[in-house]
């Protein structure tokens, strides 16, 4: 039987940041994985089935929401810095270190989508990781967008930075809009149908909001984890890939897997980027779990 619990740590410049740790029924110090969400989302979008099934698996399991979203605190809220992040996601290998029920010399890191990328440039520069996980992960911001972003539409969102900078300048708040709309007049990070039913899924009452600051779009098109991925190795590292991923695009991940060194996996799965946490989860989650059991039990 596994536990839950609510629990908390500081991040790295004293922010709380907020999550769950999931505990098997089986004696210590046990393996752990470290868990988080990808771009604006929070942990109980689709987490928590995940690190059940790690946890049934003899696994302590962190899952933790990234400053200003969920339940972390940070301002400005729903602001997505890749490096913040990464520099937070530290701090959670150290305060599973320090767990009595952890070894610490078996800690594992699970990442998806954008969190996918965080999670190759944790293998590359943590060796306090054993094995890593990147479920459909950022490779590149820069090819991203030119795939997803209309070149008609790039001046206007270009635009746009500009006057968030402006803004910040004159003192006023980051400017904001929406993560998912289905509506093409509405500004948004995704218009496509399975982003908008996953974004919207039905979760706990005030636990997401569906707003990013503007300035979160500009840091994700500089963002280029996939030049990480050389370094990752000798710590294991398994991609988990949808084959017709528009999101994180599926032609990005393949020629970053072939840019990785051993000891490195490849688990494709049908669908698009959000299948392997609906329609192919046991799938992902079988692949993700006998990693972890490969390079960590």
């Amino acid at each position: 039987m596994t536990t839950r619990s609510d629990v908390e740590f500081a991040g790295e410049d004293g922010v709380t940041l907020r999550g769950w740790l999931f505990l098997p029924d089986a004696p210590g110090p046990r393996p752990a994985i470290t868990m988080a969400h990808g771009y604006a989302g929070v942990k109980e979008q689709g987490l928590e089935p995940f690190a059940e099934a790690f946890a049934d698996a003899g696994f302590v399991v962190l899952v933790h929401d990234h400053r200003t979203f969920g339940a972390s605190d940070g301002t400005p809220r729903q602001d997505v810095d890749p490096w913040r992040q990464i520099a937070d996601w530290r701090r959670a290998i150290t305060f599973l270190e320090a767990r009595p029920e952890v070894d610490p010399e078996r800690i594992g890191l699970w990442g998806t989508s954008y969190a996918g990328g965080h999670a190759i440039v944790l293998g590359a520069t943590d060796r306090r990781l054993k094995a890593v996980v990147a479920q459909v992960p950022t490779i590149s911001g820069v090819e991203q967008g030119l795939r997803r972003v209309p070149p008609d539409a790039v001046a206007a969102l270009e635009q746009a930075f500009a006057e968030d900078d402006r803004a910040v300048g004159r003192g006023e708040p980051p400017r904001r809009q929406t993560i998912v709309s289905a509506d093409p007049a509405v500004p948004a990070s995704y218009r496509a149908p399975d982003a908008v039913a996953f974004y919207l899924q039905d979760i706990p009452e005030g636990s997401w909001e569906n707003q990013v600051t503007v300035r979160s779009t500009r840091a994700a098109r500089m963002y280029e984890p996939g030049s990480w991925i050389s370094r990752v190795s000798p710590t294991p590292l398994l991609l988990v890939v949808a084959l017709n991923d528009t999101i994180t695009v599926t032609d990005l991940a393949l020629t970053a897997y072939e840019r990785a060194l051993q000891p490195k996996g490849l688990e494709l799965i049908p669908g698009g980027h959000f299948d392997p946490y609906v329609a192919e989860f046991a799938r992902s989650s079988a692949a993700a779990r006998s990693w972890f059991e490969q390079h960590l039990s």
